[in-house]
């Protein structure tokens, strides 16, 4: 017989990682309520849990992209939903982890309720964030594919990645975004490394929409006209 004992309230300090094996679905859903005050990021495959703590970088360059997301929504007109880190799971995949960062933008319009969130009724999030400063011990890309998030942001602390998730269930690495495909990937990094650890964050967002106004609206503004010429005629 298996008994489900209550985890006890643990402190997890910043950089700490801790792995639980074989430990099953329900001891997984009992640890993410012991957890839920604390800022621990969680990452459960198919009976094993991996809790982690995020490093004070870590948040910065969450919290960077955060900002970046905004200021594309303000000044391209794009709609955008951040959602942050909510517990992304489902039972049927046994698979769940919590993302630095995650956003609604084309299946928006298809979440049934924001205040419960539920991945097996509602759509994943268009894109997810991971920032990966350290080494993961189990396999988070294999989670998401599990919970069918499209396309997934990975930044290492020195470049940007995007992946997109194939029809056969694996990701790929792209040069472009499949959700933004109008932007300019080359120029994140430096835009990221300049404004990153402003202590102003005034300037921060400044810089951020003169960059949109001037690089990624024009771009955007392009692949809408584009998107609206009708398709070359067909030789007879």
């Amino acid at each position: 017989m298996n008994i489900l004992v209550q985890p006890a309230k643990t402190k997890v300090e910043p950089g700490q990682r801790f792995v639980l094996w074989q430990i099953g679905w329900d001891a997984y859903v009992t640890f993410l309520g012991a957890l839920a005050e604390q800022n621990v990021r969680t990452t459960y495959d198919r009976g094993d849990l991996e809790l982690m703590s995020p490093l004070p970088i870590h948040e910065a360059i969450k919290i960077w992209f955060g900002h970046f997301l905004a200021v594309l929504g303000e000044e391209l007109g794009i709609p955008c939903w951040p959602v942050g880190g909510p517990t992304l799971r489902r039972r049927d995949q046994d698979r769940g982890l919590e993302p630095d960062d995650c956003y609604y933008l084309a299946n928006a319009s298809k979440v049934r309720n924001w205040a419960t969130l539920d991945m097996e009724r509602d759509p994943p999030p268009d894109v997810a964030l991971e920032v990966e400063i350290t080494r993961n011990c189990l396999d988070r890309m294999g989670v998401y594919a599990g919970l069918g998030v499209p396309e997934v942001w990975r930044f290492d602390g020195e470049a940007w990645h995007i992946h997109l998730l194939s029809a056969e269930g694996a990701y790929q690495e792209s040069p472009v975004s499949a959700a933004l495909p109008y932007l300019p990937i080359p120029e994140i990094t430096p835009l990221l490394q300049e404004t990153l650890h402003l202590g102003d964050v005034g300037e921060r967002f400044r810089i951020l929409r003169r960059w949109a106004r001037e690089s990624a609206l024009p771009l955007r503004q392009a692949w809408q006209q584009q998107q609206q010429s009708p398709p070359p005629a067909a030789n007879p």
